[in-house]
């Protein structure tokens, strides 16, 4: 899987996210520094994880889709005496 890179604005509102979920739930502050570094460990160690569900994700909303256009495709069928 390649890197995941978030630009320089993503990666500062994740950053501030994680400042905010630091400070009102832990009730501790935490830098930019260290909450950057959290972010950088969170994307390499777990990345993976989340973008494989979105992959899975995808599949099945495309899988649904392609059934919907199957289903389109057979209603447009015409009767003949020729049977499946």
């Amino acid at each position: 899987m390649p890197t995941i890179d978030f630009s320089k604005d993503e990666k500062a509102i994740l950053v501030r996210k994680i400042q905010l979920y630091f400070s009102e739930e832990l009730k501790q502050q935490i830098g930019q520094f260290d909450a950057e570094f959290l972010l950088d460990f969170f994307s390499q160690e777990l990345g993976a994880y989340y973008y494989n569900r979105g992959l899975y994700d995808a599949q099945a909303a495309l899988a649904a889709k392609l059934e919907d256009v199957q289903d389109a495709i057979y209603q447009l069928e015409q009767h003949t005496d020729f049977k499946r």
